[in-house]
């Protein structure tokens, strides 16, 4: 892990050299990681339309075999086998990017560490963006409460909720779409957590260093953009294969 975490800490050195900004280089950073990554992303969503297209046959299947697990199983073995369909497919690719995402946070995390090698040297680049005086720091705004003074949510930690949210009602939209029969406890785990995640990050955004919250809102609406086009390729994609079987 630490050696992938050097090899990013090497790419983000690399873009403050040619920018001379340090919310700069965590920008290019994000927007060429999540390039790097897009691949596997294109590879998970290319899975998820294929289950996409079985998924009325798979449901018909459940309820006429609902009393017969083994007869239930080899109906849907042979259904994935036919259309060419591997249902652990979508979840490798996750397994794939977690290191790298994870090295990707101890960068943005450690950067004195793994991008500048020195104390000195970090203290001495220009950290600040726009408002906010060094991304070190967290973007809260303090608030005296009853002789406590607490942090409010600044702009980044907003963005970063807006963001989360709209990323993973895409993604449940989605999901929702790909079965006609998804049940009422799916569509409340669907609705909980397009509250719940936005939340957890407007927290972690009032207590993590700014160039992290940068790092999650640039990749989050890079991943909202690669979202809608590949949306927009897999609607084209099953169209056209719809059309096919129609013909046939």
């Amino acid at each position: 892990m630490e050696q992938i975490s050097n090899f990013f800490g090497t790419i983000l050195k690399f873009f403050y050299d040619i920018s001379g900004e340090y919310y700069l280089a965590i920008i290019f950073f994000t927007i060429v990681t999540k390039l790097i990554l897009l691949p596997f992303t294109f590879s998970q969503m290319k899975s998820q339309a294929a289950m996409k297209r079985v998924q009325p046959k798979i449901d018909a299947i459940n309820k006429k075999y609902k009393g017969n697990p083994q007869k239930q199983n080899e109906l849907l073995q042979r259904l994935y086998k036919e259309n060419n369909v591997n249902p652990l497919a979508g979840c490798l690719p996750l397994l794939v990017q977690f290191p790298v995402i994870m090295a990707m946070y101890n960068v943005v995390r450690d950067p004195v560490k793994f991008v500048f090698k020195s104390q000195e040297v970090y203290d001495a680049i220009q950290k600040g963006f726009f408002w906010i005086n060094s991304l070190s720091n967290v973007d809260a705004i303090p608030i005296a409460l009853g002789g406590k003074t607490i942090g409010l949510p600044g702009i980044l930690p907003i963005l970063s909720a807006i963001a989360t949210y709209y990323s993973i009602r895409m993604t449940t939209a989605k999901s929702s779409n790909s079965s006609e029969n998804q049940n009422e406890m799916m569509k409340s785990m669907n609705s909980s957590m397009q509250v719940m995640m936005p939340m957890m990050m407007l927290f972690f955004g009032i207590t993590l260093p700014s160039g992290l919250v940068l790092y999650w809102v640039v990749g989050t609406i890079v991943q909202i953009i690669q979202q809608y086009f590949i949306g927009k390729y897999e609607e084209k994609h099953f169209n056209e294969n719809k059309t096919k079987s129609v013909k046939n």
